[in-house]
């Protein structure tokens, strides 16, 4: 952002340079006349004039500017500025933030947290570009233990249900088996990041209660 403040005010001191270098040199050519030279020369005294205070007024724009730039309430644009509406300083905020619900979650089977198994981990949450609509999209990636993993569409309902809950603002969520690390990850995948097929699931009461055992906060 500085760089490329700093590099437009330079194109405009040097367009400044040029004309006061073309209006020195139309001075020189009529010398023949005294009150030609003598009018040249105080224009091409206030062009200088003008280009230095305008170099002055492009290396305090560039101070000011770096200064709010190390303030802690920094200008934000795009993404940041998105994630600062959300109460996050930067993505890493809203990852932790997600890392911290999802690493309670148990495990369906074994007296053991997703932490604690490595199903879920903090590098395998991703901040990605907003929707058209400008809703932030997370992406939540998790490696079942095994390859035939069958809870592995049950701990993806889980990670689904504990993360829209302990979020206060709409995120879009993608919940995603790592890469080869299922046998039928892209069937899975489907179910996970499917409405209807996620509603139809938490309207059975005894996956309901599965999901509910294993998202429930510790006492």
């Amino acid at each position: 952002m500085l760089s490329y403040i700093k590099r437009k005010l330079s194109e405009s001191d040097g367009g400044a340079s040029s004309v006061a270098t073309v209006t020195s040199s139309s001075g020189g050519g009529d010398s023949g006349s005294a009150g030609g030279t003598g009018g040249t020369g105080g224009s091409s005294s206030a062009s200088i004039s003008k280009s230095g205070q305008r170099s002055q007024n492009a290396d305090e724009l560039v101070r000011k500017t770096s200064q709010m730039s190390m303030d802690d309430e920094a200008i934000a644009f795009g993404e940041d500025a998105l994630l600062h509406e959300l109460g996050y300083k930067s993505s890493t905020e809203l990852q932790e933030t997600i890392y911290d619900l999802l690493r309670g979650i148990r495990d369906p089977e074994k007296p053991c947290s997703l932490e604690d198994l490595n199903v879920v981990y903090e590098d395998g949450i991703f901040v990605m570009p907003p929707t058209r609509s400008n809703v932030s999209v997370v992406r939540i990636e998790f490696n079942p233990t095994v390859p035939h993993c069958s809870l592995a569409t049950l701990i993806g309902l889980c990670i689904r249900v504990k993360v829209e809950r302990g979020l206060p603002h709409n995120i879009k969520l993608d919940i995603y088996i790592k890469k080869g690390a299922h046998q039928t990850e892209e069937e899975i995948n489907k179910q996970i990041n499917d409405k209807e097929r996620i509603a139809a699931a938490m309207e059975n009461p005894n996956l309901r209660n599965l999901v509910e055992n294993c998202i429930k906060d510790e006492e």
